[in-house]
């Protein structure tokens, strides 16, 4: 499983989360301590919002750890909203184009987790994704996967929807083919202005999920970047969304979250 973090606030340095914190996202990249795998080698990626309304990004196919480009890019960019990433690869290959956040025009998205059996949905669940939207698959992995597919279900108007309906699709595939294996989805959109970030589980026992009010805006990350010992940094309830936009204030709103089936008898 994969570690994530996402701010969204008054501008900061990248590194002051991304390297710099007693268990940075650089850290967990070697050793995390809420996943089934500790290290989480298989390539990393950043991406943020600045004066332009699609983000930028940074991604490489090594280990974050041993990047001194990655630490010399997050001494220097300030952003209000960003994304950063350590892969820890379920299946797919280790290559650049399978490195979280993807990119969609503005929408930026990153995951942690995996379709159970997606090596027998994947074809499937690809002739889902629309045509105009397909053309943004670069990579292989279950995670790009999922966001397009939400794309195509309406995820641009609302992207809560459409992974309500992304994650009922697969589910019912997996359901179709007898299927054990659960989804997990521990996951964050933005739009630039917008966060959402998602924890999910098909059999009840989602990947870890925290956020935490600071200073200067809202951090929600895999886990605790410090052993806070004030207890600021809460988890994210099992199947839910949380929400939070360019306010001010530090209110982020979490609302139920749970996949939409097509068929009312598989509900």
């Amino acid at each position: 499983m994969c570690r994530w973090l996402v701010y969204r606030g008054e501008p900061v340095y990248l590194d002051t989360l991304i390297t710099e914190p007693q268990y940075s996202l650089v850290a967990q990249s070697l050793k995390a301590y809420e996943a089934k795998i500790e290290t989480n080698g298989d390539g990393f990626g950043i991406g943020w919002y600045g004066d332009l309304s699609q983000p930028g990004l940074f991604r490489e196919p090594f280990p974050a750890w041993n990047d001194d480009n990655l630490r010399s890019l997050c001494r220097q960019l300030r952003s209000r909203f960003f994304f950063a990433h350590v892969r820890s690869s379920t299946g797919t290959p280790v290559s650049r184009a399978n490195c979280h956040p993807f990119v969609m025009g503005k929408w930026m998205f990153m995951h942690n987790g995996q379709i159970g059996g997606y090596g027998r949905l994947r074809r499937e669940l690809e002739y889902a994704v629309s045509e105009d939207i397909y053309d943004y698959r670069e990579g292989t992995t279950d995670s790009e996967l999922l966001f397009l597919l939400a794309m195509s279900h309406g995820g641009r108007e609302d992207p809560v929807l459409g992974f309500r309906h992304a994650i009922g699709h697969a589910e019912d595939l997996m359901r179709s083919k007898g299927i054990r294996h659960p989804l997990k989805f521990a996951a964050a959109i933005g739009d630039g202005d917008t966060l959402h970030a998602f924890r999910y589980s098909s059999d009840g026992h989602a990947p870890s999920l925290y956020y935490k009010c600071t200073a200067g805006g809202l951090v929600v990350v895999s886990e605790p970047l410090d052993s806070d010992e004030a207890g600021n940094w809460k988890q994210v309830p099992e199947a839910s969304v949380l929400s939070f936009s360019s306010s001010r204030a530090c209110a982020p709103k979490l609302t139920d979250f749970g996949p939409k089936h097509m068929d009312v008898a598989a509900e």
